[in-house]
């Protein structure tokens, strides 16, 4: 796992940093309007541009939620799949990054 942002909250969302190997920028998570079931409840702009999107979640455990993130720009090679929650003692949010692991078909 690695920390690929922090965030804090505003009256609509988050505001902070999103840093990779690729990209840094200043980012907003806005709240949006869902049109559908599916539909994300966040969207991930830096400037005008939308960069990814966002789905709360709420944690096994029932008691702590989060934001389900994926981000994506033309400089990765796939999507970036990340959470956004609070660290404990801090009203900073992490972005946090973990590899999926996936079976290779062989």
């Amino acid at each position: 796992m690695a920390t690929i942002g922090s965030f804090t909250a505003t009256d609509n969302g988050f505001t902070g940093t999103i840093k990779t190997l690729n990209l840094y920028v200043k980012a907003k998570i806005v709240r949006s309007q869902r049109t559908s079931k599916g539909a994300p409840d966040f969207r991930v702009l830096t400037g005008d541009v939308e960069i990814g999107v966002g789905w709360q979640r709420q944690a096994l455990d029932r008691e702590h939620a989060y934001i389900s993130v994926k981000l994506d720009d033309p400089s990765f090679q796939a999507p970036i799949y990340a959470t956004l929650a609070p660290t404990q003692g801090d009203d900073e949010l992490q972005l946090i990054w973990s590899r999926t692991l996936r079976r290779q078909g062989r």
